[in-house]
């Protein structure tokens, strides 16, 4: 049975759109009051007034939702990043398969150790794609390199038969392990992205 989740935090409307609406709309507004004002409506160009005010303080205030939801899910990934560094290598492993288990895999496999040919975790996607992921238990310090890829990249798709192939990581990429992965489709989970689908803010790698 797929494990409930939770709605991905979709981002929010650019404020900009919201704040160009809103002068587009005072553009038209205030040459309306000040006719209305002229003409001797003073009723009508209090109402106008009114309007105007009323969308300043709406949009003050969606400024200020869409900020504390910033701020909650950079703290909630954070968190999440925290927890994920004062692991073990095993305990991580175990971490990610978690994660495939809740987001809807089936036959979640931790393989990794002796032998392993790169795999650490195996599972079958929600749409029954095979994925394969290796996790690399790195320090904030240690960037997961080119030859790292090389490796997972040898075994995933020959060896293990992976349609979805990623590397995960607490730590990030170098550059030319980037542009491997890019050549070779292997999808790529540093930190934040790790923090973003724990958190259910960002995509899981068969979902990227």
């Amino acid at each position: 049975m797929r494990a409930p989740t939770r709605d991905l935090v979709r981002p929010s409307e650019p404020i900009g759109v919201a704040g160009c609406l809103y002068a587009a709309a005072a553009l038209v507004l205030l040459p309306a009051a000040l006719l209305a004002w002229t003409d001797g409506n003073g009723a009508g160009a209090f109402f106008i007034l009114l309007l105007l005010a009323g969308g300043g303080i709406a949009l003050g205030k969606r400024r200020a939702r869409q900020a504390a939801e910033r701020h909650r899910v950079r703290a909630l990934r954070s968190t999440e990043v925290a927890r994920y560094h004062a692991m073990g290598a095993r305990e991580f492993e175990h971490a990610v398969a978690f994660l495939c288990e809740r987001d809807g895999c089936l036959g979640v496999r931790v393989v990794g150790g002796a032998g392993d040919l790169g795999a650490d975790v195996v599972a079958d996607a929600p749409d029954g794609r095979r994925v394969v992921i290796q996790c690399k238990r790195y320090g904030p310090t240690t960037k997961v390199g080119s030859p790292d890829l090389q490796r997972f990249g040898g075994t995933c798709y020959s060896v293990h038969g992976a349609q979805v192939a990623a590397v995960v990581t607490t730590s990030v990429f170098t550059k030319p392990a980037t542009q491997y992965a890019s050549g070779t489709g292997i999808r790529l989970f540093d930190e934040a992205a790790l923090a973003a689908w724990a958190t259910h803010t960002g995509p899981p790698p068969w979902g990227s």
